[in-house]
């Protein structure tokens, strides 16, 4: 069976990335509070070079990170709604003591925070990843002072893995958001709380 290209909650959808999702991804990544705890300004070219990232990825890989659109007040799905985030699961571009491993990741403009839209966006990307990809376990990793990111772990079901934590290497050493903490949950865990 063709794996989905599409994912679908009562009020999002996560699906497969467009050329025109483009300039609301540079917008995202422009804004000072959503890049506020990913090592602060991130450029037209540096969100670029994701977006390319994003597709290979998912080219190479067949997973990967979802575009995240709204669904209709009805949980329609609309002729075509703008980008209002990302959420997916990725293997990451860099190393740590307990690699390999897959980490979920989400962004979310500032407009639809507070709605739980990244809970359940996170939640349909787990479903996937556990059941479609059988990831024995998936992490997910921020820097302690974003609170907003690591309770959204907690409702996922994920537990704090503090041996694991780890100095980020694509941050720069002087930088504060160097040091990261990590989350956990099994592929078991997410089953029985299911």
């Amino acid at each position: 069976m063709p794996r989905p290209f599409e994912l679908v909650t009562p009020r999002v959808l996560l699906r497969q990335w467009r050329d025109d999702d483009l300039e609301p991804l540079v917008a995202l990544n422009a804004d000072p509070e959503v890049s506020r705890y990913l090592g602060g300004h991130i450029t037209r070219t540096d969100s670029e070079a994701m977006a390319e990232r994003m597709r290979t990825h998912w080219a190479q890989r067949d997973f990967g990170v979802w575009a995240l659109e709204l669904r209709g007040d009805r949980g329609e799905r609309g002729p075509r709604s703008p980008l209002i985030g990302l959420c997916g699961i990725v293997v990451p571009r860099y190393e740590t003591k307990f690699s390999p491993f897959v980490e979920i990741i989400w962004r979310l403009a500032t407009a639809h925070w507070g709605k739980g839209l990244v809970t359940e966006a996170a939640r349909a990307a787990l479903e996937d990843g556990f059941n479609e990809q059988d990831f024995p376990d998936v992490v997910a990793t921020t820097v302690q002072q974003n609170q907003r990111s690591w309770r959204v772990m907690e409702r996922l079901g994920m537990r704090r893995s503090p041996q694991d934590d780890f100095d980020h290497p694509l941050v720069p050493e002087a930088n504060p958001l160097r040091p990261h903490i990590v989350y956990r949950l099994s592929r078991q865990a997410w089953r029985r709380g299911a």
